[in-house]
């Protein structure tokens, strides 16, 4: 029974450090979109103010290094928040087993058998 209840506590441990990742990676996330937009925005300007047909900009603007750089980095941060907020669902249905696993223990007794009445 004591396991269980160490393991649930490591469970909330890790939890609370994942949420504490999901911040980061979320505020790392809205960042490089932000600087990414920003560095989009500047080189379609640009091109429009060369003349360059409309309809080819924004290729042409996505398609630069540097545009592409910021992209990548944007769409791996994503990644990063993405696969924290689902390390969090997999830690809370880890602890509701726990949960479950306790109470199962505690109504049969120690034993561990669930109760039929």
């Amino acid at each position: 029974m004591q396991d269980l209840y160490g393991q649930r506590e490591q469970l909330f441990d890790q939890l609370m450090s994942e949420l504490e990742a999901l911040r980061r990676t979320g505020q790392q996330y809205a960042e490089n979109e932000a600087d990414y937009r920003k560095a989009l925005r500047i080189a379609i300007l640009e091109e429009r103010s060369k003349g360059t047909p409309v309809t080819i900009i924004s290729d042409l603007c996505r398609g630069r290094e540097d545009i592409a750089k910021k992209k990548q980095l944007r769409d791996c941060a994503e990644a990063l928040y993405k696969a924290s907020n689902e390390a969090i669902m997999a830690l809370k249905l880890r602890i509701k087993t726990v949960d479950a696993d306790i109470q199962r223990t505690w109504v049969s007794g120690g034993t561990g058998e669930g109760s039929y009445q």
